[in-house]
């Protein structure tokens, strides 16, 4: 049995497969409010899924042929089942209405640069990570954002004392 964290982590990581990953798709197709899933595709297209949540429905739609075999060419698991899903949990939320995914009180919410999934500078676009007690929670900038002057020195300053701990840790 996962911990409510560890949980929390999860319905976390899979909502952004909705939110930003592959499963974007069904924002597109008018999914609103907070929902989870995960999409799949076999080799050779054989099969498409898509399973997804929300706290109050959990769904899954396959698609495929009784004996194996090639459904189409490029037909992704975004491509087939997701529509399918997104149209169904649209139908579903208007009797069961999702609800936000309650936090757990032993976890924390940490803005991270959504590019370099490192602690944002002026300039990064953010999403939020979130981290249980034990976590390795990113402490170095963003390298890759420019940042205000201030964020800027701190990184050069950062990055020279961690070159010289290396310097002294080969020794």
């Amino acid at each position: 049995m996962l911990s409510e964290p560890v949980a929390f982590q999860m319905v976390s990581l899979l909502q952004e497969v909705v939110n930003t990953g592959t499963g974007a798709s069904a924002r597109a197709l008018g999914l609103t409010g907070p929902f989870a899933g995960k999409t799949g595709t076999t080799d050779d297209y054989r099969d498409a899924w898509f399973v997804g949540f929300s706290s109050s429905v959990v769904a899954a739609v396959w698609v495929g042929l009784d004996q194996p075999a090639s459904i189409g060419r490029e037909a992704y698991g975004a491509r087939i089942a997701l529509p399918i899903w997104t149209e169904f949990m649209k139908r579903t939320a208007r009797e069961l209405p999702p609800h936000e995914f309650p936090i757990p009180d032993d976890i924390r919410g940490e803005e991270l640069c959504s590019v370099s999934h490192l602690r944002p500078v002026d300039g990064c676009p953010v999403y939020t990570e979130y981290f249980k007690e034990g976590d390795d929670v990113p402490s170095q900038m963003c390298p890759i954002h420019k940042g205000s002057l201030k964020q800027a020195a701190a990184r050069a300053v950062t990055g020279f004392f961690r070159r010289l701990g290396g310097i002294f840790r080969r020794r």
